[in-house]
């Protein structure tokens, strides 16, 4: 009775060390966490005369108020990093986990062991979640080292103007990072659908990425505005209602429900795709 969700387990954890132990997984962590500092170091460095972050109406949201709380450096580097770096990070991940294997020669011996390709399946994604949500946390904890370093920290006064503790600060600035990083859940799993369609792990990568660049074109344009709401990154900064009082919940139930529908289109492709696909590699 109890050997499915052992054995399921067990191969979760065979997962999580395979992706976590690559070096282009790590490498991909590293970047992320270096792009907050540099957002930190060049706010510093450009207000080190009395000047203002941002001054001339550019960069990401949440940079003016960076020298006055650093906690807000947080927010600034999630926002500056959800639209390219994030997804694209997470791209790569979902794009190479059946595909890379396949590449490599190694999904056929996954398939003999006993899990099933659907347990398989669920694992992979579940493989990538875990991904989505330490790359959000990641970038959340760098930005929140360079902001004690370089910033003063503080009681946090939210966009609509209401203080709070810095500690229920720290609590929305880690509401903020889970946030995004189930922003991410959809096209994690459009990446897993495009990764069964291949046996080339860089072909599904480079789709995946191409895709995600595409859908931010067409959500970026006027014209389309009536198909807006059903593209998945079109709510994605909608974690910025987490740092109103009280929280604007619309936009962010919106983004749960519409990366929900991708998860589950996306999800049953890869399944139809992936359980009945000749694996002969």
């Amino acid at each position: 009775m109890r050997r499915g969700p052992l054995r399921s387990l067990g191969l979760l954890r065979s997962e999580l060390r395979t992706t976590f132990r690559r070096w282009r997984t790590l490498a991909l962590l590293a970047v992320l966490a270096a792009v907050p500092v540099l957002i930190g170091v060049a706010v510093r460095i450009e207000t080190r005369d009395g000047g203002q972050a941002g001054g001339g109406g550019g960069g990401p949201a949440f940079l003016t108020q960076i020298t006055g709380n650093g906690l807000f450096l947080v927010f600034a580097a999630l926002a500056a990093t959800l639209p390219v770096f994030l997804p694209m990070a997470v791209g790569v991940v979902a794009g190479d986990a059946i595909a890379g294997e396949a590449s490599a020669g190694t999904l056929r011996y996954l398939l003999v062991a006993p899990a099933g390709r659907t347990r398989l399946l669920l694992c992979k994604y579940a493989a990538v979640l875990v991904f989505c949500l330490a790359a959000a946390l990641v970038v959340a904890a760098s930005a929140l080292a360079a902001a004690a370093l370089l910033f003063p920290l503080g009681d946090l006064t939210l966009i609509s103007g209401v203080t709070v503790s810095f500690t229920e600060g720290l609590v929305r600035a880690l509401a903020v990072a889970v946030a995004v990083a189930a922003s991410l859940t959809g096209i994690a799993a459009l990446g897993l659908f495009v990764s069964t369609l291949t046996n080339s792990g860089i072909a599904a990568m480079a789709t995946t990425v191409g895709l995600l660049i595409t859908v931010q074109i067409l959500d970026s344009i006027p014209q389309l505005h009536a198909v807006h709401p059903y593209l998945f990154p079109h709510y994605w900064l909608s974690f910025a209602d987490l740092l109103r009082e009280p929280v604007y919940w619309e936009k962010l139930v919106s983004n749960l429900e519409l990366q929900g529908l991708y998860m589950a289109v996306f999800g049953s492709l890869a399944w139809a795709r992936f359980t009945a696909r000749d694996v002969t590699v």
